[in-house]
């Protein structure tokens, strides 16, 4: 389509002589186009020059200005270096003209105008890398490379910084390079090498920059590291080294928008996929507001931008409700949260901006109108921009400059006067509350023991540095404040004091919670109710990011949903000891959301005991899978069918508390496959010992993030004695013929956690089998009672509030019910449906009534108590918060009341118990 068919607005011509001028003087455009060059004319000098210098070009132009563009950029390609220069000043020529008229006119948005300059500027940069780089190839000066490496520069590459890594150059932009070169081409000759991508960066910048006739682009080479010690051209590894080293904030934020854009592009993506680490924070990281607001007022104070709005001089990018207010805006809120997620890391502003409102992190009306103003900034920056071809981005001085932009917009003065202020003053209002920090609140009276514990804190190791301090003296009065809102606002203090005293570095969980005041609360509650809680996110901080990073607050994903989120969690991770790594972190985040939502009433005992379980099945599972391949690469596939992972007790069961360790065992089938196929390989039963081994390393290990659990394989055949893997052919032989009855009684409860499906298939069958058959045994009642008199010895009740051991508490209720599962010969694992399946049968139904209730009763004290310590509950010792927790969740109005619960319960489940296992072997009856 012609541009005359598309137009939606024109400028205004301010130099009325000057738009009669073009208008009598050119020929052969429509009368629309005609009118749009005339009124361009009247307010850029620049534009009007080269609409006179490309007239007979730009008539056919104007019929097709898409295909015009592509034909100005492909131009220059194929040129010889000589005559390299002045086809692109040609071509920046025509594509400049082109853009202006086209965005003048209405006919391209903002994305196309941009994206046309960054393309033209990524032409340009390469066709010149890549020249200079043959003819060095040519003159044999760069070591050992031929004229096939001529393509991609011989492992040189520019990265595209700032607007033109984004696609998003302004009209007269000058653009951002960092030239780097793979030197893992150039073994033992990288000085050579480097000497000869120095100078071709040189005398590419002086192609692109030197004004001979017009100019292509100025370019600018400040922003590589070191900048005033460095040569123009690094080695990766150079660059690699001072980011891990040295990088700050600004350099982290500026890579958000790198690309590469000529020469050897695939090593450049290599280089920044090395680099996501330094740009992209594991850990939310809230410490970059406050870089980000120190930064713009160093700049503001630079540039002398500290003034209040106005219209005359007010400076469009970096001035107060500029454009730069915008970009800071976007990537400080990128680089706090894009560590954690990757659909965050979008390259352009609008881009960043929608992202960030789809995941909830910038609100979408906000987003929608950041993302508007930053339009009409920029198009306001383009026509300050087009009047002269100059880098500017300050408003004229003088009411006459700013009428002639006013007419570039097609506004009148006072419409336009009135339209830029209000969008500085919108944008001013959108940002400047995220980035200035408010100041220091008054706290709240203290009591003298207060006062003492909070003088403590100046010691600290979290408040060692002068910015952690800083930070702190402004959220010191909200923690104050949020404390004396708890149920024993001292008890709460102690907790808090050994919170900040096990915090080994204060910077980034301070500014986590200045940022996030809802954090601030959640700190107190836990504080308030559970301080063992508290003291493990005091060593764990990270895991708070969950709180504001992800869907904290959504609905449960159960199993699949969990394995997915792993898997995502895991993908980016680069090698077998960080996916490990990741691991840990992902589970503390999920296991410390189970906890918060226990602690806040959001769930129940029986809720988070399922979640714990499903949290330890979907990382077994992971696991299990990253063990395996990672030991296939070395030792090959697994022989066979391969192997399962089988889940006993609590795990089998589907439900653990907060503290529980795995009781696992592995079982496998070789087939009659001896030996392994890999680069190692092994025979069949080393393979697979090892493998277990490898697994039980994986998910118990000491790791920088902690261990994912303690794994038991004493449940498996043989106990410690058998070993670590089982065959399914020997699974199967001792099941029948050698395991004991509480063996028996272990296999109710026994779940396929992970592995080959018809394996994991073939030993569920197997399990309900040996459960119909074994329950028939003529002493399985006596070896219970025989089995219940050991327990109790080794493991009695440790007082009132010991919910699992002795008669009649939870390990005696989980003995009766795997019991009545296997006399009644039912598959059910949990507690409650074994009981069921006895119910009648096996016990008298009131009886099964009695344990169901007890067992509820006890098992939410159980999980209670787990969550506030780990070890035996002292009614006591517990905080006022943490005794208000264990009494909502077990429903008792008092301590006395709650004591009296259990009383009754454990009698009334002990005698039960008693009466189940006294019962006759062998016999079924029937009861009512």
């Amino acid at each position: 389509m012609s541009l005359a068919s598309r137009l939606t607005r024109l400028p205004i011509a301010h130099d009325p002589v000057a738009a009669a001028d073009l208008r009598t003087g050119l020929a052969g455009f429509s009368p629309e186009v005609l009118e749009l060059m005339a009124a361009t004319a009247g307010c850029s000098p620049y534009l009007h020059g080269l609409m006179r210098r490309e007239a007979d070009w730009l008539r056919d132009a104007a019929e097709a200005p898409e295909a015009a563009l592509e034909a100005a950029l492909a131009a220059p390609v194929g040129a010889v270096i000589e005559a390299l220069p002045l086809a692109l000043r040609e071509a920046k020529r025509r594509v400049a003209l082109l853009v202006a008229l086209c965005d003048l006119a209405g006919v391209w948005p903002l994305e196309a105008v941009t994206g046309a300059l960054t393309r033209l500027a990524d032409r340009a940069v390469h066709l010149a890398m890549t020249g200079l780089v043959a003819e060095e190839i040519r003159r044999g000066k760069l070591p050992g490379a031929t004229s096939d490496d001529a393509a991609t520069a011989g492992g040189m590459v520019a990265l595209a910084m700032g607007k033109m890594g984004a696609g998003e150059l302004n009209y007269s932009s000058d653009i951002d390079l960092i030239c780097l070169f793979d030197e893992t081409r150039y073994p033992g000759a990288e000085q050579e090498a480097r000497a000869s991508f120095i100078k071709v960066t040189r005398r590419m910048t002086a192609i692109l920059s030197e004004v001979t006739d017009g100019y292509v682009f100025r370019t600018d080479l400040r922003l590589r590291p070191d900048a005033s010690v460095t040569p123009v051209c690094l080695s990766m590894a150079a660059a690699e080294a001072y980011y891990e080293a040295e990088g700050r904030t600004w350099e982290r934020a500026a890579y958000i928008k790198a690309r590469p854009c000529a020469g050897d592009v695939a090593a450049g993506e290599r280089f920044l996929k090395a680099l996501t680490p330094f740009v992209w924070r594991k850990h939310l990281d809230f410490v970059a507001i406050q870089d980000a607001h120190d930064m713009r007022l160093r700049i503001r104070d630079h540039r002398g931008l500290r003034g209040p709005i106005s219209v005359e001089g007010h400076n469009l990018k970096l001035g107060a409700g500029g454009i730069r207010e915008i970009e800071f805006f976007t990537q400080t809120r990128q680089l706090i949260a894009g560590g954690r997620d990757p659909l965050l890391r979008d390259r352009t502003t609008v881009g960043g901006l929608a992202a960030l409102a789809a995941k909830a992190w910038v609100p979408p009306v906000v987003a929608d109108d950041l993302s508007g103003l930053y339009r009409a900034h920029r198009e306001v920056e383009h026509r300050l921009q087009m009047v002269n071809d100059a880098q500017t981005h300050t408003m004229p001085t003088t009411a006459e400059g700013v009428a002639r932009i006013a007419a570039f917009c097609g506004q009148t003065e006072p419409e336009f006067r009135r339209g830029l202020l209000d969008r500085l003053h919108r944008t001013d209002r959108l940002t400047e509350g995220f980035f200035s920090p408010g100041p220091a609140e008054e706290g709240p009276e203290l009591s003298d023991a207060a006062r003492t514990i909070t003088k403590g804190w100046e010691s600290y190791p979290a408040l060692r540095s002068d910015r952690a301090r800083g930070i702190f003296r402004r959220l010191r009065p909200r923690l104050l404040r949020e404390l004396s809102r708890a149920a024993n606002p001292d008890e709460a203090l102690v907790a808090l004091d050994g919170f900040l005293a096990g915090l080994p570095a204060g910077v980034q969980i301070f500014a986590l919670f200045e940022a996030n005041p809802t954090l601030v609360e959640l700190i107190i509650d836990i504080a308030g109710s559970a301080p063992g809680l508290a003291r493990y996110l005091a060593r764990n901080a990270g895991v708070l990011d969950g709180v504001i990073g992800g869907s904290f607050w959504g609905a449960w994903p159960g199993p699949a949903g969990l394995r997915t989120d792993l898997a995502t969690c895991l993908s980016p991770a680069t090698d077998y000891e960080a996916r490990l790594d990741m691991a840990r972190r992902w589970l503390k985040e999920w296991h410390f959301r189970v906890g918060v939502h226990h602690l806040r009433g959001l769930i129940d005992g029986f809720e988070a005991g399922q979640q714990y379980a499903d949290l330890a099945e979907a990382v077994v599972s992971g696991v299990w899978d990253l063990v395996a391949t990672d030991f296939a690469r070395r030792h090959g596939p697994m022989p066979g069918r391969g192997a399962v992972v089988l889940g006993m007790g609590s795990i089998g069961a589907g439900r653990l508390n907060a503290g529980s360790d795995l009781d696992l065992i592995v079982i496998y089938d070789a087939q009659g496959v001896e030996t392994s196929e890999g680069i190692r390989p092994l025979t069949t039963r080393p393979y697979f010992a090892r493998l277990t081994q490898a697994l039980v390393t994986a998910l118990s290990a000491q790791m920088p993030a902690g261990r994912l659990y303690e794994v038991d394989m004493r449940l498996r055949p043989s106990g410690r004695a058998g070993p670590v893997a089982t065959t399914l052919q020997s699974f199967i032989a001792y099941q029948e013929t050698e395991a004991w009855t509480w063996e028996h009684l272990a296999l109710t409860r026994a779940r396929i956690l992970a592995g080959e499906v018809s394996l994991a298939d073939e030993v569920e069958a197997l399990r309900r089998g040996i459960l119909v058959t074994k329950g028939r045994g003529v002493r399985v009642k006596s070896d219970v009672a025989e089995m219940r008199a050991r327990v109790q010895g080794a493991k009695p009740a440790q007082g009132l509030w010991d919910a699992k051991n002795g008669p009649g508490r939870i390990m005696d209720i989980e003995l009766a019910a795997q019991t009545c599962a296997l006399v009644a010969g039912s598959p059910a694992r949990s507690v409650e449906r074994q009981i069921a399946a006895g119910a009648g049968s096996v016990m008298p139904v009131s009886d099964a009534q009695v344990l169901s209730s007890a067992y509820r009763l006890l098992w939410r004290m159980h999980a209670a108590a787990r969550l506030l310590t780990d070890r035996q509950l002292d009614w006591d010792s517990l905080g006022e918060g943490g005794r208000a927790f264990v009494l909502r969740e077990t429903g008792a109005t008092d301590a006395r009341a709650l004591a009296a619960d259990l009383a009754r319960a454990v009698n009334g489940a002990a005698a039960a118990v008693a009466r189940l296992v006294a019962g006759g072997d062998g016999e079924e009856g029937q009861w009512s």
